[in-house]
């Protein structure tokens, strides 16, 4: 509908008689998105709680992590309010000069991470210390005003007035008076509030005091506007006698910046304390730990897209929390893009769903390339079988699931047992991260490389309390464990490291296999230049043929026995039948939804635009656009066929020829190419869009001439 008017005016359209779609929720949208639906409901059920377990475990991490610096915090900080109890004095005396109690807090440049640990922070101080805590941000303080109003917004509660002169209300109507934009008035506010508490105690029963602190909380400190702080700072010093403030800067870079943004005369007033948290990588090795490395969590990642997600962390941002948003993309890619995805879960649910499978979902069972290698190395009547009975399929597959948890209850401890004896070696042939070692053992037999046998030959030179150590970890690692082949395990190492304790009581010359002689002896004796040799050489040979002592031999064995554990237990997952159901194994989908590359994207949306609009006009061969293109396709295309410097009029031409054939004009015709007043406005305006987008720019060379920036074709 639609109306032509020359004045303005107010139309009224009556609402259509047709029914408006419904709304497709989110988990409609992903049953009718999957590419089987038999199962599709099931599927997102264990995608969602799967998901919720990953941020919830992940919360907790994250609580348990910064436990020791929080509980830290929260001490420094009720230990500067004991004194603020009934009057200024006390406080003023505990307060040198006017200081302001300050905590540096220390949280690394993993910036996104922050919010978590803020979060945490605020529940803690409104559960335990105070309920007048504020959290302000640099992009909402561009000025000392904004700051000021935040910070008695939030404490206050009500609306704050950053003019000077308040508007009478004549109307009649009783209407909350905003409060002054002051720190006197918080002052005020701050007294009548602790005085109203007075009267009944137990409001504030569970905070340190009945005049509890005022804690502001910077959450981006470097972001700051110096000045800005330099300010308010020295105004909230002249009332510290007054009111109990407490300053957290969120620092993400050293603590250093503080007396870089401060001069000395501001920076005097704070009583700093130094807070430090754990390190970014410290958390990613802990989320992997407990949602990676474990066979409780059924969801795993192959090793090109751990690789991807580690890499994201490690070149880019540093963040756990964003590690932990790839790894929950993974997991409904995974469920959604997978039908047999709905495996993936509980072991008797599992088992449950290939009870009920249809014939297409064991046919697309067949199709999976782990369940084709294990026919391929069948006998040919079993062969028959599997290709053609349905409930023979069925009792192998919950055969397979059962091998494949197996599988994963005895990878991850001897993973970690391979970690422990060579994270300690020189040059850590492993690599010094657990998660390096695990990225090798998925991607091929970690046996079979050089790495592994240097590793190897290092732990055949420790000796004997090393060796007995590593075992020890390793006992300890294997004491959870509840499978069979774990619990044997356990009983081999403890057997050996009894028998290492029980050499201690051997003599020097049994423990190196062979008597105490002085070398020198045989070499006493007078003899010639030809006995002399031969004596020599005899020596030499007997060093040679030296036999191994009963701690070599011992040792040797014990690690015979390791190597023995990591030829059958640390197999990659691709030897495994079904691994596919548990197992995601897209990087190319997490690379491009994650790791984004938006001068590709644009490139790509220019000179191919049907991979965006989906319009079937716009299909062409590769290399050429077509005519109905938008704009700024058409003159992306013409500029890729220029030099270095373009003609501004030969482009117009150019872009007025192949509009006039979108049109379906005759080429014969006077008007074909004719450059009128339209066509000449949307290419300027396609020329600004390439202009702001980077692909050219004005040039003082030739005043009708732009500049490209970009090289090659398309």
């Amino acid at each position: 509908m639609s109306t032509s008017s020359v004045s303005k005016g107010c139309f009224v359209f009556k609402p259509s008689s047709k029914k408006r779609k419904r709304a497709v929720g989110i988990g409609e949208y992903f049953v009718e998105g999957c590419a089987e639906s038999e199962y599709g409901k099931e599927r997102f059920s264990t995608c969602q709680r799967l998901w919720e377990k990953i941020k919830t475990d992940t919360e907790l991490l994250q609580d348990e992590l910064n436990k020791k610096m929080l509980d830290s915090l929260i001490d420094f900080i009720k230990k500067c309010t004991l004194n603020f109890q009934s009057g200024s004095e006390d406080w003023a005396s505990l307060m040198r000069a006017s200081e302001i109690p300050t905590a540096a807090l220390v949280l690394g440049v993993n910036v996104p991470d922050h919010d978590m640990t803020f979060q945490s922070l605020s529940d803690v101080l409104q559960q335990s210390v105070t309920p007048f805590a504020v959290s302000v941000q640099a992009k909402e303080c561009a000025a000392l005003k904004n700051l000021m109003q935040k910070v008695l917004e939030r404490l206050m509660g009500v609306g704050v007035s950053a003019e000077d002169d308040d508007d009478d209300d004549d109307s009649g109507i009783h209407v909350p008076q905003k409060v002054s934009c002051t720190i006197s008035a918080l002052c005020r506010w701050y007294k009548a509030i602790t005085n109203k508490q007075h009267k009944f105690p137990g409001k504030t029963a569970n905070y340190v005091s009945h005049s509890p602190p005022v804690v502001v909380i910077f959450k981006d400190f470097e972001a700051f506007d110096p000045r800005i702080l330099q300010d308010f700072i020295l105004i909230c010093s002249r009332y510290i006698h007054e009111l109990p403030l407490i300053f957290i800067f969120g620092i993400a870079t050293s603590p250093s910046t503080i007396q870089h943004m401060l001069p000395h005369s501001v920076s005097s007033l704070l009583c700093i304390e130094l807070f430090q948290s754990l390190s970014c990588t410290q958390h990613l090795a802990t989320v992997i730990d407990k949602l990676i490395l474990t066979s409780q969590f059924p969801f795993k990642l192959s090793a090109k897209d751990l690789h991807v997600l580690v890499s994201i962390f490690l070149y880019h941002d540093f963040s756990v929390r964003n590690f932990v948003k790839g790894l929950q993309l993974a997991l409904l890619e995974h469920f959604y893009s997978q039908p047999l995805s709905v495996l993936c879960c509980e072991k008797g649910k599992a088992l449950d769903y290939v009870q009920k499978f249809s014939h297409q979902d064991v046919e697309m069972v067949r199709h999976l390339p782990s369940f084709m290698r294990y026919v391929e190395t069948k006998d040919p009547q079993e062969q028959i079988q599997l290709l053609s009975s349905d409930d023979h399929v069925k009792e192998v597959c919950q055969k397979f699931l059962k091998d494949l948890r197996k599988y994963h209850k005895n990878y991850y401890p001897i993973l970690r047992c391979l970690y422990s004896l060579t994270s300690s070696l020189p040059k850590y042939p492993l690599g010094r991260q657990i998660r390096e070692l695990y990225i090798s053992c998925l991607e091929k037999n970690v046996w079979e490389t050089n790495e592994y046998e240097s590793a190897m030959q290092l732990l055949r030179l420790l000796a004997k309390d090393e060796i007995v150590a590593a075992l020890r970890k390793c006992v300890d690692i294997l004491k959870p464990s509840e499978t069979k082949q774990m619990k044997s395990t356990l009983e081999h190492l403890e057997q050996y490291i009894v028998r290492f304790e029980q050499l201690d009581g051997m003599s020097i010359e049994t423990l190196c296999g062979e008597e105490v002689i002085s070398p020198g002896k045989e070499l006493q004796k007078k003899t010639d230049l030809y006995h002399l040799q031969k004596t020599l050489l005899e020596m030499k040979g007997s060093r040679r043929t030296k036999k191994m002592s009963p701690f070599e031999l011992l040792r040797n064995e014990a690690l015979d026995f390791i190597d023995g554990l990591v030829r059958s237990h640390l197999t990659p997952p691709e030897t495994q039948p079904l691994n596919e159901v548990c197992y995601y194994s897209s990087s190319g989908v997490l690379r491009r939804h994650l790791n984004a590359t938006p001068r590709t994207s644009i490139q790509t949306a220019l000179g191919h635009p049907f991979f965006y609009l989906k319009n079937e006009s716009l299909k062409t061969d590769t290399g050429t656009v077509s005519s109905a293109a938008p704009d700024i396709c058409i003159v992306y295309k013409l500029h890729l066929e220029c030099g270095r410097l373009i003609n501004l009029y030969d482009w117009l031409e150019a872009y007025a020829t192949v509009t006039s054939a979108a049109e379906g004009k005759d080429p014969d015709s006077e008007d074909y190419g004719k450059v009128d007043e339209l066509r000449h406005a949307r290419f300027i305006q396609a020329v600004s869009e390439l202009e702001f987008l980077g692909f050219v720019k004005s040039t003082k060379q030739k005043t009708d001439h732009v500049a490209r920036l970009t090289w090659g074709g398309c």
